[in-house]
């Protein structure tokens, strides 16, 4: 969580429409995505259905500090539900359907793994390629970025 945050912190004001491609979300969407997407844990410990309507409106953040303001409370309430829950309820089925139709199903723990961490990785790693298009600098997630010190300079002076 700390990676996602300094990630979102770097999305600069005054660029949330920009698209890298017509079928492409703009980064302001995508952005305010990886922001909420930690809450995501607390409707699939809340409710065994949820049943996203077709009408469904996202979220949009209108600056960064939203941005941060909104994942700050999404990732502290996700830690709160994570510490909440028992095995068994990590164990139950959760089943994500789309205008009555069944999407998934699963146990919760599956869901958590990759409908919620593997989706965020997945658009926080696209939220590096839209920021490196913008030529805006951002931090390595597993070591540092190439707008950060090289390993291989990590040492001399």
């Amino acid at each position: 969580m700390k990676n996602t945050r300094r990630l979102l912190d770097c999305v600069p004001d005054g660029n949330f429409d920009y698209k890298p491609h017509p079928k492409s979300m703009t980064l302001g969407r995508l952005a305010t995505h990886v922001a909420e997407l930690p809450s995501w844990t607390a409707f699939t410990l809340d409710r065994e259905v949820f049943d996203l309507a077709p009408d469904y409106k996202p979220a949009l953040a209108g600056s960064r500090a939203e941005l941060l303001q909104i994942f700050d409370k999404s990732a502290a309430e996700a830690r709160e539900k994570i510490a909440g829950a028992t095995d068994e309820e990590w164990r139950k089925i959760w089943t994500f359907k789309y205008d009555g139709k069944t999407i998934m199903s699963m146990p919760r723990s599956v869901v958590m793994r990759s409908t919620i961490m593997n989706h965020l990785i997945h658009h926080r790693a696209q939220l590096g390629v839209y920021l490196r298009l913008n030529e805006v600098a951002f931090p390595g997630m597993y070591g540092p970025s190439a707008d950060e010190q090289k390993f291989s300079e990590a040492g001399s002076s």
